[in-house]
């Protein structure tokens, strides 16, 4: 991983991959931006410059979504006692996982309508 002043990015030369983070974003930015990027290097390959825009589309829609899980996987979060008030258990995602708001709003709705009430229903 390297620190530049160019927008986040994940590279690929040769056999080799390269995450490089803006260096001016706040720590749990730089976080939430690793996880993204790493999702392109585990499991994207190409140019996005050479790929159709619904493609990348795709592809940055993957990214966004192992990033909620990567930043803040569901083994640990049900481990953790949600508080019963949404906003309290935000804060508790963001300051055990070291999140932004939005993106801690963003795991928690999707833990919820995953995990929460699917884990309840009788079979």
């Amino acid at each position: 991983m390297f620190h530049w002043d160019e927008p986040s990015q994940a590279l690929f030369l040769k056999n080799h991959s390269f995450i490089f983070l803006n260096q001016h974003l706040l720590p749990k930015f730089q976080w939430q931006e690793f996880c993204h990027e790493l999702c392109h290097v585990l499991l994207h390959a190409g140019d996005q410059m050479h790929l159709p825009y619904s493609f990348i589309e795709y592809q940055e829609f993957k990214a966004d979504n192992f990033a909620l899980h990567a930043a803040a996987p569901t083994f640990m979060i049900k481990q953790l006692e949600l508080p019963s008030f949404y906003q309290e258990a935000v804060q508790l995602l963001q300051n055990t996982f070291n999140l932004s708001f939005s993106f801690a709003c963003k795991r928690l709705d999707h833990y919820i309508d995953n995990h929460l009430f699917t884990s309840q229903m009788p079979l």
